[in-house]
């Protein structure tokens, strides 16, 4: 996909007007939130490598209100100083606007002691989990090999990220602690009923899609942090929240994000499933009558470099989920949106947490990307992601 790349300075500007708004809603957890996402989104990075950051990002900041917490110092403080090391750290070339909304920030802080423990306790703290996650082996090298024999043509454009399952997991014992059994067999009456329905639904010319499916496939065919995040503020703008609550819930579904890009990797490099548009167009030698080729089909969104099975997207939705219901159990779940810059700032609601994820799932179907087993798939494993998030973050430590 393609964004237009903000300026810095009006960059700047959006970042400190946040901040200095004095009729602002947001805690300064959602804003800063807000601020990361658009930092994340200016610097063009790709869904895994900018979903690892904003874990980071999001740990430093729940560490920081807890250390500013016991150190007697101003969370705010805290935040914008664990904000300022974790972003200016990993987003070096975001400096000026990343300097520019830590000193907005701060502005909003009285000066005295309380703002000088709480700047001490978040630098602390980020170094202290920029120094964790240092080897987290993110850095491993590539050693991905296309699948050819000696002299034949493969297209070139690079896969994306085949050594993420090498990765440390925040929740995991390992990136295939979860693995899920393989796709379904291509002689299967599961294989036949996935190819007909992507077949059908998915495709960019004749589909049977309806307007809103092809709505809903455009909306979702992005995928950085800001969209998930945005649904997470639905829950955490909601009256009666304070500070750490909120800190602890960003950092609950940045880390069960991460992990879930872990393990939807390992598990799409361990199987090397096809996407839609190869198995269509060689519907013809899988060894099932029911499943026709067409020669020339093509899915309205343009297929990922990166295995089928299982969904990234639906793994995500999936432990997003469930730590959301775990944050609001007991209570009202609020309407949840979010907003899309490929449907074009479009925002879309939703009444119940499984309608979430449901669309999300649908619509990598529905764009043609993506056959049902592995949204199912991909559902289940993030929701054991989510539970263990919800175990090791949300639940505050006695």
């Amino acid at each position: 996909m393609t964004l237009n790349r903000i300026s810095l300075a009006v960059a700047v500007l959006s970042v400190a007007a946040a901040f200095a708004a004095p009729d602002a809603k947001a805690d300064a957890v959602t804003d800063w939130n807000i601020k990361s996402g658009e930092l994340i989104t200016d610097a063009k990075l790709g869904t895994p490598p900018a979903v690892r950051l904003m874990a980071v990002v999001q740990t430093a900041a729940l560490e920081a209100v807890e250390a500013a917490r016991l150190r007697q110092g101003s969370a705010e403080a805290a935040l914008a100083a664990a904000h300022r090391v974790t972003l200016s750290r990993l987003l070096p070339a975001q400096v000026p606007a990343i300097d520019a909304a830590y000193q907005a920030a701060l502005n909003g802080v009285a000066d005295g002691a309380a703002r000088t423990k709480g700047i001490s306790a978040g630098e602390a703290a980020a170094n202290a989990v920029l120094a964790a996650r240092a080897d987290d082996g993110v850095a491993v090298p590539e050693a991905y090999r296309p699948h050819t024999t000696a002299g034949a043509y493969v297209p070139t454009a690079p896969v994306a990220v085949p050594q993420w399952s090498l990765r440390k997991p925040w929740l995991m014992t390992s990136a295939a602690q979860f693995r899920p059994a393989p796709p379904p067999a291509l002689t299967s009456e599961q294989w036949t009923r996935d190819f007909n329905e992507a077949k059908a639904l998915g495709a960019k010319v004749g589909s049977r899609r309806s307007a809103e499916q092809t709505e809903a496939a455009r909306f979702w065919d992005y995928s950085l942090p800001s969209i998930y995040h945005g649904v997470v503020r639905s829950v955490a703008l909601q009256p009666q929240r304070d500070l750490a609550r909120n800190a602890r819930l960003f950092a609950a579904v940045a880390q069960a994000m991460d992990d879930a890009l872990m393990g939807v990797f390992d598990a799409k490099y361990h199987y090397q499933f096809w996407r839609p548009a190869t198995a269509i167009r060689n519907g013809d030698i899988d060894g099932n009558d029911a499943t026709a080729r067409d020669a020339a089909w093509a899915p309205l969104i343009d297929s990922p470099m990166h295995p089928e099975y299982p969904s990234g997207h639906s793994i995500l939705a999936a432990s997003v989920a469930a730590v959301l219901e775990a944050d609001v159990k007991g209570g009202a779940m609020p309407v949840l949106s979010t907003s899309s810059p490929t449907a074009k700032g479009a925002t879309r609601q939703w009444q119940r947490i499984d309608d979430f994820v449901r669309e999300v799932s649908d619509a990598r179907v529905h764009g043609g990307i993506h056959f049902r087993s592995a949204t199912t798939a991909a559902e289940a494993m993030g929701r054991r992601i989510g539970e263990l998030a919800v175990q090791q973050v949300l639940k505050p430590a006695p």
